[in-house]
């Protein structure tokens, strides 16, 4: 403990400001124990709070422990252990969501997460070097919604990783597969919306409550890497591709290309999002009760000065959003921010094409960074 307090130490020293716990669940190890999540792991990083708060700089710890979201909620403690955790439910519940066009378990989600005390924090994020994992259903997804889900993955090329449980039995752990390439489709296989279904998982990981996390292979909208499996023997390598700079910067150079689209509009929900008060990481957030296809959240600044209604079709058919229902405040302009058109009637009916996320703002958008998306 102490060696690795000297070398925390020495991290802080050359300038290190955040400090990842990497499956830190399992750092206590009791024999007759799972050895998961213990009572010594919680008051380790206690220590490691404790220690950090004391010193000169401001400096985070952020947990990864991907587990159930009950189990991995305590590792807020009583705002004395991390400042931030990954929100490990929400890949997998993003995907069944847009695979199946029903948001009723991701609106579960978020109505289930307390608001992150000040101070502390989510990390959303929709993929990364590993693949989406599965355990974060246990309790939050039926099995079947998730052998359908699984089903689809496998569908568009994506491979399912096992995890030995009690008795050698095999459960699946996680899915592995290109976040772009899990967009694919639905359940009903591949179709033409994958750019625009793509599009809807991150404008709705970046209007959730938190701080968002990108992975560069998102962000490019990187194809599944079946070389890099066959390479390694590895299912996660799938979406471990190691980048040619001279062929990615050639596809940004081309505005046909896939990864050109992509990247564009990723940096331009991004920009827009940087300039919102209500997208503070504890900003207020509430879950709305929208009608089947619809998700949305409404944020407000910690201020109270602006509202933002983030609201997503799901679904590939067109849906009508009554304004009505989401109480837009008479007497206050509102603006999309997305596309930065102005809502004429706020008792009136809203079109919502396959897929389409607006960010409805009493606050206006700054006209250099709106663009349609």
């Amino acid at each position: 403990m102490i060696e690795f307090v000297k070398i925390i130490a020495a991290y802080i020293d050359h300038g290190v400001r955040i400090f990842r716990l990497d499956a830190v669940a399992f750092l206590w190890k009791k024999i007759g124990t799972p050895s998961i999540n213990l009572d010594e792991t919680h008051e380790i990083i206690r220590l490691l709070r404790t220690l950090m708060d004391h010193h000169a700089e401001t400096l985070v710890i952020i947990t990864e422990t991907n587990i159930p979201n009950h189990e991995n909620l305590t590792y807020f403690g009583n705002q004395n252990e991390a400042h931030v955790i990954y929100n490990f439910s929400l890949p997998p519940l993003l995907v069944h969501a847009l695979l199946t066009g029903n948001a009723l378990y991701l609106k579960r989600l978020t109505r289930s997460n307390p608001p992150a005390l000040t101070g502390c924090t989510y990390l959303n994020f929709t993929a990364s070097h590993d693949g989406i994992g599965l355990r974060p259903t246990e309790g939050a997804l039926p099995q079947g919604e998730v052998d359908q889900m699984l089903a689809a993955i496998q569908g568009f090329g994506g491979r399912v990783s096992m995890r030995r449980g009690p008795g050698g039995t095999e459960k699946p752990y996680e899915m592995n597969i290109s976040f772009f390439e899990a967009m694919q489709g639905t359940l009903d296989g591949p179709d033409e919306y994958q750019i625009e279904r793509f599009m809807a998982a991150m404008a709705i990981m970046l209007a959730l409550e938190g701080i968002p996390a990108i992975y560069i292979h998102s962000l490019l909208a990187t194809p599944n890497g079946y070389e890099d499996v066959n390479r390694t023997g590895h299912n996660r390598s799938i979406n471990r591709s190691q980048l040619d700079y001279d062929s990615i910067s050639a596809k940004l150079a081309d505005p046909e290309a896939v990864e050109a689209q992509v990247f564009t509009r990723f940096l331009s929900l991004v920009e827009t999002r940087k300039q919102q008060q209500a997208f503070h990481p504890n900003a207020v957030q509430f879950t709305l009760a929208l009608p089947e296809g619809l998700f949305g959240i409404w944020r407000q600044s910690r201020e109270r000065k602006q509202s933002i209604f983030a609201i997503t079709n799901v679904t590939k058919e067109e849906k009508m959003l009554s304004l009505a229902d989401i109480n837009l405040i008479a007497g206050d302009q509102w603006w999309d921010l997305i596309s930065g058109h102005i809502i004429t009637d706020i008792e009136g009916d809203f079109s919502l094409s396959p897929y389409r996320t607006v960010w409805f703002s009493n606050v206006a958008p700054d006209p250099d960074e709106s663009s349609q998306s």
